[in-house]
């Protein structure tokens, strides 16, 4: 009878958590690719240009609508050409099976793989494109390739001269759980592209943020409306899309990190990672082991699957399952029941799936020493918390969307525009070509808004191609395109440079308002700059 309970309350809890059941929608809640179409600060992006569009089946709207067909039907835009990664652009291809470039049936355009001959778009491949826009559900994993694809892309377009727009959608483990070992140099591969930990607890477009830092590309985030870190992705109301041929449902997707770690050591998922276990392994014990190191959200039911001892997951709270800290308890535990073979790297050749998935050889040997889970999570800590402290400057999103408003807290980088307020001496002023971050975390706002703000003066000189404002006595000259700057005579340096950004000149606003005297300052929490004189 118990059995029978466990197993009831395994499917009741399966049909809730894999999105089948259908949560009503947040109020005001759009994914970006919606935002891109109905909002004209973001489709000014696209318009007149010639488009890249890469994306899988996951690359729908709230209503199942394909971007695709959305983009295909823009008649203010052009759509020359699809990318597809891993898994194909149907999202059909095994895993690691070669994906071959072919002409779309319908459209009569490339269909170009960038899991097959390159994983990267080549020079042939973005000639006679404009623009990159990428719309790819992610399941919040390192390891997940997916976003590898975005930083291969967002390279390629940086060595082109191509802009990146990424269309943001949730993270289904979620925005606030970040745990597991952050990939150390020398272990960057396509399993683990940048130095994240194994959960990074960010979005899409977040992480083009963080991965711009080294890359440089010209990048635009295209945000979700009416969305927080602490939403589930049920909240948002959206129908999960089988994102690869193992991850059918939202269930599978959350528990990928949690059992699917063990490359090489014999422990293992099985169910479309829903269980864990391996041979050797008693699935009470296992079970009892899981359940008494208080992981929250989930719960773990002892079954034996032919030769294997294991345990199927029972996700209780979605918002708090950390899968990733689960994933190492669980091998922890594993190796202490059957004292499995951990896979070794050798020097000199390729290392082994198992220290690219975990992006250091250092688990390796936690496990062969028998260090216990807690001890394990102990030596990874340090390391991660450095990280969460990073990972601050690339967030777009808050905790708190009681504005309705879903936009950043915190400072954003990689050239976003979005709602940012300026205020000067308390009074918000306004702009025809809005404000963005820059890559270099400044805020960048159109020379004429700030300068008649301020009260000042402003000529320039087109064959200079520089800027000069005066007010009160103080003369500063901006140079388009130069870090060099002089105010009264004297030269200075800034972090970043005034560009050309949608035919409008724009200039770094704290560089002006000091060099002017004023006090500046930036308030996280309500995306707002201060200035006062």
């Amino acid at each position: 009878m118990k059995k029978v309970l466990l197993t009831l309350l395994s499917a009741v809890m399966l049909l809730v958590c894999s999105g089948v059941a259908g949560a009503a929608p947040a109020s005001g809640f759009k994914l970006g690719d919606e935002m891109l179409m109905t909002s004209p600060q973001y489709h000014q992006l696209i318009e007149g240009k010639k488009i890249g569009l890469v994306t899988n089946q996951t690359g729908v709207n709230s209503r199942g609508e394909s971007t695709i067909d959305v983009l295909a039907g823009d008649s203010s835009t052009n759509l020359v050409a699809l990318f597809g990664p891993e898994h194909g652009i149907d999202g059909k291809a095994s895993a690691g099976e070669y994906v071959t470039s072919y002409t779309h049936p319908r459209f009569g355009i490339p269909v170009y793989s960038l899991y097959g001959s390159t994983r990267m778009p080549s020079a042939d491949m973005l000639q006679g494109l404009d623009v990159l826009v990428f719309d790819i559900q992610d399941i919040g994993s390192r390891t997940y390739t997916y976003m590898s694809t975005l930083n291969y892309c967002m390279v390629a377009a940086q060595k082109y001269g191509k802009q990146v727009i990424v269309l943001d959608r949730p993270n289904p483990v979620g925005g606030n759980i970040v745990d597991g070992p952050v990939l150390e140099e020398g272990y960057e591969t396509f399993v683990g592209v940048d130095n994240l930990p194994m959960a990074h607890g960010m979005t899409a477009g977040e992480l083009a943020q963080y991965y711009n830092r080294n890359i440089g590309a010209d990048l635009a985030v295209v945000p979700m409306q009416g969305y927080d870190r602490n939403m589930t992705f049920e909240e948002t109301g959206l129908t999960w899309v089988q994102t690869s041929p193992m991850l059918p449902d939202l269930y599978s997707a959350r528990c990928y990190m949690a059992t699917g770690l063990g490359e090489g050591t014999g422990v293992g998922q099985q169910d479309y990672f829903k269980w864990i276990g391996g041979s050797g392994i008693d699935p009470q014990k296992f079970a009892d082991l899981l359940n008494g190191a208080g992981l929250p959200g989930v719960q773990f039911i002892p079954e034996q699957r032919n030769q294997r001892g294991g345990v199927r997951l029972n996700i209780t709270d979605p918002g708090t399952f950390n899968p990733a800290r689960t994933g190492f308890y669980a091998l922890a535990y594993a190796h202490s029941l059957n004292n499995f073979q951990v896979p070794k790297s050798v020097e000199g050749k390729d290392r082994v799936m198992f220290d690219k998935i975990m992006g250091t050889n250092k688990i390796g040997l936690y496990l062969e020493q028998g260090l216990t889970p807690q001890q394990i999570e102990a030596k990874y800590t340090p390391a991660l918390n450095q990280f969460k402290e990073e990972r601050k400057k690339y967030l777009i999103y808050g905790t708190d969307n009681s504005s309705g408003t879903g936009d950043v807290v915190g400072n954003i980088a990689g050239n976003i525009s979005g709602n940012i307020v300026i205020k000067v001496n308390g009074s918000p002023i306004t702009f025809d070509s809005p404000p963005y971050v820059d890559q270099n975390n400044r805020t960048v706002i159109p020379l004429r808004a700030v300068t008649e703000a301020l009260g000042a003066e402003v000529n320039w000189d087109d064959a200079a191609r520089t800027a000069t404002i005066v007010k009160s006595g103080i003369r500063v000259v901006f140079e388009l395109g130069s870090q060099q700057t002089t105010v009264n005579g004297s030269e200075m340096i800034m972090d970043t440079e005034p560009v050309l950004k949608n035919n409008r000149i724009m200039i770094p606003f704290r560089y002006v308002g000091e060099y002017l005297g004023a006090k500046v300052d930036w308030i996280a929490d309500t995306r707002t700059v201060t200035v006062d004189y």
